[in-house]
């Protein structure tokens, strides 16, 4: 018996089987506990609401984009309900914005109710008053500080090095401390820079 004719009486004895197990749990599937998580994906995540227009209206994206999510994961309003479909506090801030918007508030009455009612680390960006304008300004004072600083240094280490290749004005450098001159020649190098200074 070859493998292809072993294949099909193999695969032909353990159909009926195959089916037979499949109905029977197809009709336990009833049962309750028995949900298949693969076959049942509504049983897994959340279910979501139907979608309306206003869930998409580019007025409610702005606002969400301006208030932080309250499960802790840091993202605006909506990129945490439109990515993290297992957060619960996304859809339900959403909801409330669409209230609120539905109600006829405008964007800064949202945005004022949501800091009322859940403080100022709702907010993205902390409003620039106050206390708040130390974390606006600061970091920019320190990097000037610390580049004018840097720049200082660097000068001061380009300038020392400069005047140490250069000799000053007005001094000749020694010949001898460059060259191995004989005594004779130290001295014939000697009388003619002299007359070079006359």
């Amino acid at each position: 018996m070859n493998r292809r004719a072993f294949l099909s009486v193999t695969a032909m004895a353990t159909a009926p089987a195959l089916l037979a197990q499949d109905s029977s749990r197809t009709l336990d599937s009833g049962a309750p506990g028995a949900a298949d998580p693969l076959r049942d994906p509504g049983s897994i995540g959340q279910l979501r609401a139907v979608t309306t227009p206003l869930d998409n209206a580019e007025d409610i994206k702005a606002i969400e984009r301006r208030l932080k999510c309250t499960c802790g994961c840091n993202l605006d309003i909506f990129t945490c309900r439109t990515t993290d479909f297992t957060c619960t506090y996304s859809p339900a801030l959403h909801k409330e914005i669409v209230d609120l918007y539905t109600s006829g508030k405008r964007e800064e009455d949202i945005v004022a109710a949501f800091v009322a009612k859940y403080g100022e680390s709702i907010l993205l960006a902390p409003k620039a008053a106050g206390f708040n304008l130390l974390g606006y300004l600061l970091p920019s004072a320190l990097v000037l500080v610390a580049g004018t600083i840097l720049g200082l240094v660097l000068l001061r280490r380009h300038r020392d090095r400069l005047l140490a290749v250069v000799p000053q004005a007005g001094t000749a450098p020694a010949p001898s401390a460059s060259l191995d001159l004989s005594a004779e020649q130290q001295a014939q190098l000697e009388r003619a820079m002299g007359e070079i200074e006359q």
